[in-house]
């Protein structure tokens, strides 16, 4: 999850080398742009992370925080709705069967709530933040864990996540993980994603 405040250096060769760490979902996230430049912004990260994956002969999806018309106008391969934004059923049908459409959830009730209208839910916050800090409760991996047992719901845990728990957080049911401040603020994003990613595939 993309943060120009927290990155360190250009945001663009950190979602660049994030890739190639083995990210394989990018959520472009700016809430002080709109319009023209939010585009703009989205465009360039999804050139970078696109070229990045094909250099790696992998594949990678690039979501919009929010804006249905950007990730439209951009060729982008869907959206991630918060709290402020349409519902999940409103954006599947403007951006069709195929796009990813994603929620923000911060209990395990409404996780499963929006697991039947959403390609994923993001689950947070798991643990503390490590890009800002949280104003609202940690789950843990028990409120992890209450959220996946139903069955059904892809739920990507969120919220203090690294290379040391990921384990954790998948044995917990996690689909994935979303991170931002794991990778933006390390000194080697591609070393820093790689160990989330052999962390993962583990």
């Amino acid at each position: 999850m993309t943060d120009r405040g927290a990155v360190r250096g250009d945001l663009a060769a950190c979602v660049a080398a994030a890739v190639r760490g083995g990210v394989d979902w990018v959520q472009v996230r700016d809430r002080r742009l709109s319009g023209t430049a939010l585009l703009d912004l989205t465009d360039s990260l999804l050139a970078e992370a696109r070229s990045a994956a094909a250099a790696r002969c992998r594949d990678v999806r690039v979501l919009v925080n929010r804006r249905i018309d950007v990730a439209l106008a951009a060729g982008a391969d869907g959206v991630h709705l918060g709290f402020d934004a349409v519902e999940p059923e409103v954006a599947r049908e403007l951006l069709g069967a195929d796009a990813l459409i994603g929620c923000s959830t911060h209990s395990p009730r409404e996780a499963f709530e929006r697991a039947a209208v959403a390609s994923y839910t993001q689950l947070a916050p798991i643990f503390e933040p490590i890009s800002k800090t949280s104003t609202r409760a940690c789950l843990g991996l028990d409120g992890l864990r209450e959220a996946t047992s139903s069955g059904g719901a892809r739920i990507l845990a969120q919220g203090g996540i690294d290379a040391a728990n990921a384990r954790a957080v998948c044995a917990a049911g996690a689909a994935g993980i979303a991170v931002s401040g794991a990778i933006l603020h390390a000194r080697d994003p591609e070393r820093a994603a790689r160990a989330l990613r052999e962390a993962l595939d583990e």
